[in-house]
């Protein structure tokens, strides 16, 4: 990194922290174009000048002046007292012209980002490998200083950049330098939308847009010793919109996506997989589990829990009461926003019976309807009330959630399905913008069976926290639409898993039997780990499956005996453990859930028997092969904390073998994600 010309002096480490000119539109020459001594660099030459060619005259004339001891000619005493004048006259004008530079706007070449921490440094990585703890601590320090805000940046530019920060630091206390290689190999986000920050400051016609997109700061699971964290406990998650929001940030932007907007269970959750399916909807789950040798780390197992939801005929579909809610505020005003949004709901209009109902509210600076409840066979109507949508204002989102929500309830079908599905890139900055009060008015809301789809749209601001917890708690499911064919695979291809809800508050526990495993790991779900108490707890929410869903979860596990433990015994840990009778059980997987109706929840579990896998994995499903693909692609995108040496050649060879029959082409196109982030 080129070393900053402010770090001269104590006056110019000041400015360049705070900058308060450059705040109010002044290019100062102390942060960009000279060091805090240039204005003195300049005008020194011509006071060299003056003080080497005319000290005689001017020593002279002092001592004419001063002590009167000779007489000097008229032109001479005029051409002497002149010269001070005009030295005055010549400095004062040089000042002036550098001090109009100060206010002078930059060329484009110009603009430089605020000084943030790009990159880690080399002595940072010497003293990791050195263990030099003083100076690791130091580092960090500075990581999290460096994040003040510079300038009018939004309150969620602020957060990305202070999530940022976190990241960095945690990597260099952990000293993992791995991820720092990682990590200094590409761009620091931070000091990019700096750098598009101060550009929009100088440059206000032009339409660049400062990324802001918001995603909730993750923790990877920790490995657990079976013998002190023999259970572990979980919501289900069916959302899909991280997969096909860092495929937008691969294909379209040509960047690796930030390691809080992957998430692990979300992309194994994209993808169908071919599980044994229940027989109704009396009993709408049915589990599967499977076993295989970790393909990033041979000493250890792959433990697969897959649940596939029962999928009832088309014709036996409930009647839909539908709400379209769609942000028509002025972030939204572009082809992959707004207009996108339009020719997704005509997709799903267009796979409307005449007995479902469809309404239109949108929201901006205010929320309004623009088309009332309508027969879905009605179609030209509808299609004529989206087609006539236009971005502009500000954006109410809490105005249009509870206008949607009084429309959906207005039209409420009996038995049927209720549900509002709004469109937005989670932009809100008017009225109830706090996530809290919205996830409370919406939990208020679902209490009258009336759920909640959200489909995120957009660059550059998209708000996947809000978008995925407005669903959560609206018990519903969250999807990202980056393209009109990712519309048609959520609201034609899965329409039925999109709507209809069969299992609702779906929790997974699973208990490891000591005496066959030592250590295990939960891969992805980091928001959704529940206490070990909220399993049976009907009180607790969790997520909920759609018809023909299904939800896979990956266990690292090592057992009893092998190498691949990463934790060490306690030195006062019991070593007899009672399992008589359960030898040939490697876990038990429960599952708890309510029917769409009930209030009381069902529970039911399998074992899972202990077995030897060949270390070939010749007798692994494509189930579980192709999900431990994307989940070692996704743990690869994190820096690889648990991957060990495992590379993306070794992925490739891993997904190709387990693609099948793939119709639809969703596991083609991974691989060549993969080849993208091989290469970025």
């Amino acid at each position: 990194m080129q070393e900053s010309r402010c770090e001269k002096t104590n006056a110019c480490r000041d400015h360049t922290l705070t900058y308060p000119m450059h705040r109010a539109g002044v290019w100062c020459p102390w942060r960009r174009n000279f060091t805090s001594t240039a204005f003195f660099k300049v005008l020194n030459p011509f006071f060299d000048y003056f003080t080497t060619n005319h000290s005689n005259s001017i020593n002279y004339a002092t001592r004419g002046t001063n002590m009167n001891k000779i007489s000097a000619q008229p032109n001479d005493r005029m051409y002497i007292a002149t010269i001070p004048l005009c030295s005055s006259i010549l400095c004062i004008s040089i000042a002036t012209i550098l001090l109009a530079g100060c206010s002078a706007k930059p060329t484009e070449s110009e603009i430089q980002p605020a000084v943030l921490p790009a990159n880690i440094s080399e002595q940072t990585i010497s003293a990791i490998g050195d263990n030099d703890s003083a100076v690791i601590v130091d580092e960090v320090s500075k990581i999290e200083a460096s994040v003040a805000p510079a300038g009018p940046v939004s309150n969620r530019a602020i957060a990305a950049g202070r999530a940022e920060a976190r990241q960095t630091s945690e990597m260099v206390a952990s000293g993992d330098r791995a991820r720092i290689a990682r990590f200094n190999s590409v761009s620091s986000a931070v000091v990019h939308n700096e750098l598009e920050h101060e550009w929009l400051n100088y440059y206000p016609g032009h339409h660049l847009v400062v990324n802001t997109e918001n995603y909730t700061r993750l923790n990877e699971n920790q490995i657990k010793r079976v013998s002190e964290s023999p259970v572990s406990t979980f919501s289900i998650d069916v959302d899909t919109a991280a997969y096909s929001n860092l495929r937008r940030m691969l294909t379209r932007e040509g960047r690796l996506p930030p390691f809080d907007a992957v998430r692990l269970e979300e992309m194994i959750n994209y993808f169908d997989y071919d599980y044994a399916a229940p027989d109704s909807l009396t009993e709408p789950l049915a589990i599967n589990t499977e076993m295989m040798v970790s393909p990033w780390n041979p000493d250890n197992h792959l433990l697969m829990v897959g649940i596939e939801g029962f999928e009832p005929a088309l014709d036996q579909r409930p009647n839909a009461n539908l709400v379209f809610l769609v942000d028509v505020s002025g972030s939204m005003q572009s082809a992959d926003k707004l207009g996108l949004v339009k020719q997704s709901l005509h997709l799903l209009v267009s796979q409307m019976s005449a007995d479902d109902r469809i309404a239109l509210v949108v929201y901006a600076g205010a929320a309004g309807v623009v088309l009332e409840s309508t027969s879905a066979d009605k179609k030209s109507k509808i299609r004529q009330a989206i087609d006539s949508l236009h971005a502009g204002g500000s954006t109410n989102g809490g105005a249009g959630i509870e206008l949607a929500y009084r429309i959906a309830e207005e039209n409420k079908i009996e038995d049927g399905i209720n549900r509002v599905i709004i469109g937005s890139d989670g932009d809100l900055n008017v009225g109830i913008t706090s996530i809290d009060d919205l996830k409370e008015l919406i939990t208020r809301k679902r209490e009258n069976n009336i759920t909640l789809t959200s489909l995120g749209f957009g660059t550059g601001n998209y708000n996947y926290s809000l978008m995925e917890q407005l669903a959560d708690v609206g018990n519903g499911n969250a999807a990202y639409i980056d393209s009109l064919s990712e519309a048609r695979k959520v609201l034609v291809e899965e329409m039925q898993s999109t709507l209809l809800t069969i299992a609702r508050d779906v929790k997974i526990q699973v208990e490891f039997n000591p005496a066959v495993v030592s250590e295990y790991r939960l891969i992805g779900y980091e928001n959704r780990v529940l206490n070990r108490e909220d399993f049976r707890n009907d009180k607790i929410d969790a997520g909920e499956i759609g018809a023909g869903h299904t939800v896979t979860a990956l266990y690292e596990v090592s057992l009893k005996g092998s190498r691949g433990g990463m934790i060490p015994d306690r030195r006062y840990a019991r070593s007899d453990v009672e399992t008589e009778g359960f030898s040939d059980e490697l876990a038990y997987v429960n599952i708890r859930y309510k029917l769409p109706d009930a209030d009381r929840s069902t529970e039911f579990g399998v074992a899972v028997r202990n077995q030897i896998i060949d270390s070939e994995n010749l007798q692994a499903t494509e189930n579980i092969r192709f999900a431990a693909a994307v989940a070692g692609f996704g743990q690869l995108l994190r820096g690889g904390k648990y991957t060990a040496d495992w590379n993306y050649n070794e992925l490739l060879l891993l997904a190709r073998e387990s693609r099948g029959d793939d119709e639809h082409g969703y596991r083609s196109e991974l691989l060549r994600l993969v080849e993208l982030a091989k290469i970025l």
